[in-house]
């Protein structure tokens, strides 16, 4: 991305921190982490992060009660990382000034595809997302290749925007029916069909992008 967007990232769980950041940092993110919000309001002034992503069970103050001080430092996005997935819990996250909310266990894939659209939405990264003569643009929802626009569906413009924003990275099918139905429980071959028909559409215009990975998913990316 040709905008390094900063991350802050707070969990108490090392393992959790030092894969997340890892991610981020793949994906061209400026990340840094740290255990729990001490000193957090100094942090923010000196790392000035686009985005923060904030455990809401951690030792001293709770992700939930470090909102307020994250809003104070300006205009800055979050996203809360928890186990409790209720849905009171997820309503007092968004009215405490959430942007998105991230259940554990999660993949890294997801968070760092919900991390790109959270900042895309807010304009703190590039509008578009190129992958070889692949242009993908969110905000117009028109995607085009080699200057060719793509006459796409909703669905298969929302499946190639979710491919293009973890582009390199492999997703699986409960990962795509999560992001572009809204559910995992949809029949997987919704899936399969609406690929399909996105490949023979893309491929009109151009080599394969989006290969199937056997037995884990699909990946968007220029194999040569």
């Amino acid at each position: 991305m040709s905008h390094a967007a900063r991350v802050l990232v707070l969990d108490d769980d090392e393992t959790i921190r030092v894969a997340v950041i890892t991610a981020l940092r793949a994906d061209g993110f400026v990340a840094e982490a740290a255990p729990d919000g001490t000193d957090l309001s100094e942090r923010l002034a000196s790392f000035r992060p686009d985005l923060v992503i904030i455990d809401w069970m951690m030792p001293g103050p709770s992700g939930i009660r470090l909102l307020p001080t994250v809003r104070a430092a300006g205009d800055t996005a979050v996203i809360m990382l928890t186990a409790r997935d209720e849905v009171d819990d997820r309503l007092r996250g968004f009215a405490e000034g959430a942007d998105d909310y991230v259940v554990k266990p999660f993949t890294m894939a997801e968070l760092v595809a919900r991390s790109s659209a959270v900042l895309r939405r807010r304009g703190r990264l590039p509008q578009t997302v190129s992958v070889a003569d692949l242009v993908v643009d969110p905000d117009a929802a028109t995607a085009h290749r080699g200057g060719v626009s793509l006459e796409l569906t909703a669905t298969e413009f929302r499946l190639l925007q979710l491919l293009a924003e973890s582009r390199g990275r492999t997703l699986s099918k409960a990962q795509i029916l999560t992001q572009v139905w809204g559910y995992e429980d949809y029949d997987p071959n919704l899936v399969e069909v609406h690929l399909s028909a996105l490949r023979r559409k893309m491929e009109q215009r151009g080599p394969r992008l989006i290969h199937t990975v056997r037995g884990m998913g699909y990946r968007l990316s220029e194999e040569r």
